[in-house]
């Protein structure tokens, strides 16, 4: 188990038209929730990350999550940002990102096997939509490129939101799109695929666990995955 070097953005950024990207949710596998390492293992993933923040029920998703017929949580919020992915039709874009204050989804949505509401960091025109504030935590986020592809990005360092999200902008990962999906010790990213075997770990997140001891991963009911080759 690696908790993730402090300092270090890990990205890993996935074309969709070449790996298949999936969702494994506690919801339906008899409520049992994992690490994202233990997700990998059990679920046969290279890649595993937050879907989102999760409710009280300890399965359901905070906004809007839908895996082909099955709904983790039918009901829409008001947060403004929608990925969906694996059209039915495969002349559509294989990932989707809708700003839902500026485009329509319902119709849209209904061809994809995987629907997933969150937080939103960054809109599709790359606009940072946070203010700065004094709140920090270890960051898991999901965004989009312009070229349709994904991205898993994961900090232990504590950052304000403005902060990150003005950091994935600069680099050179041309980021057109984010969501928050988790913070502080929750946050997970393990990658266990080219050599690489990595169980990153959150710590850090104002008002709840205020330092860096959290050494590891702690079980969270859903997850993004990328199917292992093996």
């Amino acid at each position: 188990m690696a908790s993730g070097e402090a300092g270090r953005l890990y990205v890993v950024r996935i074309d969709p038209a070449r790996a298949r990207v999936t969702a494994a949710l506690a919801s339906e596998e008899h409520g049992k929730r994992r690490t994202a390492a233990e997700w990998c293992r059990d679920s046969k993933l290279a890649v595993a990350i937050n879907i989102g923040m999760f409710q009280n029920d300890g399965q359901s998703n905070v906004g809007y999550l839908r895996h082909g017929a099955h709904n983790n949580n039918a009901r829409w919020n008001d947060y403004n940002s929608v990925l969906a992915l694996n059209p039915a039709d495969h002349s559509q874009p294989r990932a989707l990102w809708i700003d839902r204050d500026r485009i329509s989804a319902a119709q849209q949505l209904a061809n994809y096997e995987i629907v997933v509401q969150n937080l939103r960091l960054i809109t599709a025109n790359r606009h940072n939509v946070w203010s700065l504030n004094n709140k920090r935590w270890s960051e898991a986020a999901i965004a989009m490129d312009s070229k349709g592809r994904v991205l898993f990005l994961f900090t232990r360092a504590p950052w304000s939101m403005h902060e990150f999200n003005e950091l994935i902008l600069n680099l050179p990962l041309d980021v057109a799109g984010a969501m928050h999906v988790e913070g502080g010790p929750e946050a997970s990213l393990s990658i266990h695929t080219g050599g690489v075997n990595l169980d990153l770990a959150g710590s850090f997140e104002t008002g709840f666990w205020p330092d860096d001891s959290n050494q590891k991963q702690w079980p969270i009911p859903n997850v993004f995955g990328v199917v292992s080759e093996k």
